[in-house]
């Protein structure tokens, strides 16, 4: 055979020929549906990958499964025999931003005589490979090689920690350096590379049963794999916490820490697909706002599940502004009368649910409850106001007591868990959450992951896990400075290209940079008001939170009609404009409502959106603008009520730090 390209592929496949015999050491070529890129791989005897697209060469790699005190899979490898298949269908998340996507991939599968293959999928939006195993038993893995070798020492937005012994929750903001200058520790996932005309950006899917995957350069121009080894000892960590008038301080045991492992990185079954390794491709920066290959490569639902009952939606959340209500004839506290409050303020605003986080229970107990909280009066009066809750819990207590709380739990009837401070992703945690997430289905709670990994897809097997943190977000301006425009400009093409972030927007006191500070029980946010708004539209969120007290928001009413009636899952999405770490702008539409979002970092901008995606028609466009004082009062905003019509382009200015949000409705 002599044509190396996809069309031999299709010709194979309308020939009826399941697979071809291939010369060891020849060039395969998998090419995107649309022809914008391809990749070249030689399957033997030496595995190895290039992409290129556009005709440059942007990356390869020789992707190898060390197996302890066994053969490595990749290297003197024999080639059985090659399987083509290309695949177009159509999948209908059951939330998200999108109502239908496109699976659309053509693909390739390796079969090795040592009983492994070598599955390659290549998507218009990028690469993505994994190994796939059929040894009886189980095994030892003792190292995954995952080299990126890069044709150019690329810039790229990396979130670099130096300790890989501390706690790693993901909460980093991006920097932007030469990969050869990522010179010690590792970077998170997903990293995003400036590779000439095209964003590359490197993740995972589908993780489960097996380490999480990090990656390091050590001064050259080339990410190498990092995964953490399995754990044989670990140790309670913690610090005194007591946040709220009438609690005393005390130690809590937020962390287990790994402080030993072994020599191999995962024990599993022989038989099983492992994780995929992701290679996105984005021609334009606005590109990375509407991703969605991390989700499509994941594991769907398990035959004959039901999750019709997970209902995404906005929280009222306690935490952040330490329960500090304004104007009520009560004590605010872990106390009845504080949540009947927050039951209150969400029904009478259409808020689903309310968040009780730290401090309902004891730490180290989930079935003892404070002594100031009547929990069975407080869940009475939620159900009674159609308001469900949701209980904030520490990882490994709760993996300690899963089956007697999580019964406890269901019997209450609250809606799910706030899971925190998992920091690890090591084997042993990785199932954690996957078992988590299947003992929850069974008894209808949902889930939020914080203190978390990535997601890579868990989501989709199991929707009832509705949002991750994994991110530097709000809660940071508690107690440091570095929640800023510029991060806040970032994640979005960062981030968010592995699925939901629970950011928590919604602070109400918001200033430029220069004078904000450090007030743990009254934070502030950097930026102004509006652009806090914005990230209800930008920021994709299924479960989400609203942060600040029910009486800041109580006081502009207008503010908090477009908060609480934002959805949270949409039917489509279209990224508007966008600069990684500099601006975006995006329009999401639910039913026949489309609402827009636009911030920027501290830099003011000028944007003009063109209105070419709604249908004709005359439209009402309900605006928050930043008010001309916005660069100096980060409060200063003006709403605006207007008539507009297809096509009409929108002239939008924003304050250093600043946003813009909209809520377009048609006319009759």
């Amino acid at each position: 055979m002599k044509t190396h390209s996809v069309r031999l592929v299709l010709l194979a496949l309308a020939l009826g020929l399941s697979h071809w015999a291939w010369p060891q050491g020849k060039k395969l070529t998998l090419a995107a549906p649309s022809g914008l890129w391809r990749a070249e791989i030689t399957a033997a005897p030496t595995l190895s990958y290039q992409v290129i697209y556009q005709g440059q060469t942007l990356l390869g790699g020789q992707p190898r499964l060390h197996l302890y005190q066994g053969p490595v899979l990749g290297q003197a490898a024999k080639l059985q025999k090659a399987t083509p298949r290309t695949m177009q269908q159509t999948v209908q998340p059951r939330y998200g931003t999108q109502q239908t996507l496109a699976d659309h991939y053509t693909e390739l599968t390796l079969r090795y005589t040592e009983n492994y293959d070598v599955v390659f999928r290549a998507y218009n939006e990028g690469l993505a490979y994994r190994f796939v195993t059929r040894w009886p038993g189980r095994l030892k893995i003792k190292h995954e090689e995952t080299a990126y070798a890069l044709a150019q020492d690329y810039p790229g937005w990396f979130s670099r920690v130096r300790d890989r012994n501390a706690g790693n929750s993901y909460e980093v903001n991006h920097e932007k350096m030469k990969v050869s200058e990522l010179d010690s520790g590792f970077t998170y996932l997903p990293a995003v590379l400036e590779a000439g005309p095209v964003k590359v950006w490197l993740a995972e899917a589908d993780l489960t049963d097996y380490p999480g995957l990090y990656l390091q350069a050590n001064g050259r121009p080339q990410l190498d794999a990092y995964l953490p080894a399995t754990v044989t000892q670990t140790k309670i960590s913690g610090w005194e916490a007591g946040n709220y008038e009438g609690t005393a301080k005390r130690f809590v045991p937020y962390q287990k820490l790994a402080t030993d492992r072994t020599d191999f990185i995962a024990e599993t079954a022989g038989t099983r697909a492992f994780p995929w390794r992701v290679i996105g491709l984005a021609a334009q920066d606005k590109d990375l706002l509407n991703s969605h290959l991390v989700y499509l490569l994941a594991s769907p639902e398990d035959p004959g599940s039901d999750f019709n009952w997970v209902r995404p939606g906005k929280v009222a959340w306690d935490w952040w502004c330490a329960v500090n209500l304004t104007g009520v004839d009560f004590k605010t506290g872990f106390n009845t009368q504080t949540f009947k409050y927050y039951i209150d303020f969400a029904a009478r605003h259409g808020i689903e649910y309310v968040n009780l986080d730290e401090g309902w229970s004891d730490q180290e107990d989930l079935l003892q409850v404070t002594t100031q909280l009547d929990m069975p009066e407080v869940i009475r009066y939620a159900k009674a106001k159609n308001v469900g809750l949701f209980l904030w819990c520490i990882w490994h207590v709760l993996d300690r007591q899963m089956e007697p709380a999580l019964d406890q739990f269901a019997q209450w009837g609250v809606a799910g868990l706030k899971v925190d401070f998992m920091d690890r992703d090591d084997q042993e945690v990785v199932n954690f959450y996957e078992r988590l997430a299947r003992e929850a289905a069974k008894r209808k709670l949902m889930i939020n992951f914080h203190g978390a990994m990535k997601p890579t897809g868990l989501s989709r097997r199991f929707p009832n896990v509705v949002n991750y943190e994994a991110v530097l977000g709000l809660e940071y301006n508690k107690f440091s400075t570095k929640c800023t425009p510029e991060h806040c400009a970032t994640i979005p093409f960062t981030r968010m290209l592995a699925g939901p972030m629970d950011f928590t927007p919604g602070a109400m006191q918001n200033v430029n940079p220069r004078d904000f500070r450090v007030v743990n029980d009254r934070p502030m946010s950097q930026g102004t008001r509006c652009q806090q708004l914005a990230m209800y539209v930008l920021y994709h969120a299924p479960l989400e939170m609203m942060a600040d007290a029910p009486t800041a928001y109580e006081r502009e009413p207008d503010l908090l009609r477009f908060m609480a009636q934002v959805p949270t899952t949409w039917h489509q999405t279209l990224p508007l404009a966008g600069q990684l770490g500099d601006f975006a702008a995006i329009a999401r539409r639910r039913d026949n409502q489309w609402y827009l979002g636009a911030l920027t970092d501290g830099t003011a901008r000028q944007l003009e959106i063109a209105l070419d995606f709604l249908p004709p028609g005359r439209y009402q466009l309900e605006l928050f603008r930043d008010g001309a004082n916005a660069h100096r009062v980060g409060n200063d905003y003006v709403r605006e009520v207007q008539t507009v019509s297809s096509g009409q382009k929108l002239q939008i200015s924003l304050a250093p730090g600043g946003g813009w949000a909209a809520k377009i409705t048609p006319l009759p």
